[in-house]
């Protein structure tokens, strides 16, 4: 199991409801496959440095996480075909 950073960016135009599910969906898909969310950290709506799909704001998330490096993958994967997710990084500590 090795230490993770995840920061994503959710879309400005999510509804407030719909950002928490999906906070907690990624939050119990960590748990699920046998993972620990370390801490989590809401940033809030930033400006982003440039344009991305004609928009300039995003909502930041970051967690600190604990994960096998298959399931990151897998957990990437799925981040990449969620619908309001505009960008997301792992990062190993």
């Amino acid at each position: 199991m090795n230490k993770y950073e995840l920061l994503y960016i959710i879309s400005s135009d999510v509804s407030e409801e719909q950002r928490e599910e999906l906070i907690k969906k990624f939050a119990s898909y960590v748990e699920s496959k046998g993972g620990s969310v370390d801490g989590m950290d809401k940033w809030g709506m930033r400006k982003l440095a440039y344009p991305i799909n004609f928009k300039t704001e995003g909502y930041y998330v970051l967690m600190n996480i604990t994960m096998n490096p298959q399931e990151v993958d897998a957990m990437g994967k799925l981040m990449n075909i969620t619908e309001g997710i505009v960008r997301h990084l792992f990062v190993r500590k």
